[in-house]
């Protein structure tokens, strides 16, 4: 009963943070007589979610979809290959350097290739989504494989202990710490990458709404696309977290 009472406490700033911007936004709309097509006030916003709610709800269930199967390729790819490089350094001599070019390409310059590749179904979506959740976690896990304590190092090696005991006892154990707060930053990069995807090719998902609601000037509904995509990113985010919370409990202060 405590942590739910915190939980409902720790949420009242951003609540009142959410009526107060709502408030002003539909102050300064009624007040500069803003049209629609430029920016919509919240409640034609609203008013759009309701009469494209079902559209909506089919639309951001393909995003997310694209988003979780990429956040998951991505991120266990990223985990496997920074074990490589802890364990071959001539791995990531190799490697590493394709991997930050890789990075460093524009993404919208990738999406057309990844869309001429695989074609315009759900793989390319999941590759681009793959592609952009893959960085992050690759780095912090890099990290946290390597930067364990010298002394809990000694101990392991005065017990003897075999390769496989160092890596699931300590290095795996510390690693966490560091993997998790990468993955929370990898589920919304992978929701960006799967709708930046669906901009370049797609017939369904909210990058294809967007694009859709754009062309017929229906700002509106491109504000409804983008606020559906966001609740459902920001909902994955703290499902993460949560399970955050029981993983790395000795981070989070939740012992059992």
């Amino acid at each position: 009963m405590h942590k739910k009472e915190n939980t409902i406490k720790d949420s009242v700033p951003a609540i009142i943070t959410f009526i107060l911007l709502v408030l002003i936004w539909e102050g300064a709309d009624y007040i500069l007589k803003i049209r629609e097509i430029v920016l919509p006030n919240p409640h034609e916003i609203l008013q759009s979610i309701i009469t494209n709610f079902s559209e909506l709800i089919k639309d951001t269930y393909v995003t997310l979809l694209e988003s979780i199967l990429g956040f998951l390729v991505g991120s266990t790819l990223a985990v496997i290959i920074a074990i490589l490089f802890v364990y071959s350094t001539n791995s990531m001599k190799a490697l590493y350097p394709y991997v930050i070019a890789i990075k460093a390409a524009p993404i919208y310059a990738l999406a057309p290739l990844l869309l001429l590749w695989f074609g315009n179904g759900i793989t390319a979506k999941v590759m681009m989504s793959a592609l952009v959740a893959f960085f992050p976690v690759l780095v912090s896990s890099i990290k946290g494989f390597t930067a364990v304590d010298q002394e809990a190092m000694d101990l392991f090696k005065s017990l003897s202990a075999t390769k496989t005991q160092v890596f699931c006892k300590l290095r795996l154990f510390n690693a966490l710490g560091y993997i998790f707060p990468s993955l929370k930053v990898a589920s919304t990069f992978a929701i960006v990458g799967a709708t930046i995807s669906e901009f370049t090719g797609a017939s369904e998902g909210i990058g294809h709404l967007i694009i859709t609601a754009s062309y017929y000037l229906d700002t509106s509904l491109l504000f409804a696309g983008v606020i559906m995509i966001s609740v459902a990113g920001t909902l994955l985010f703290y499902l993460i977290g949560a399970i955050e919370n029981k993983v790395v409990f000795w981070n989070s202060g939740n012992l059992p």
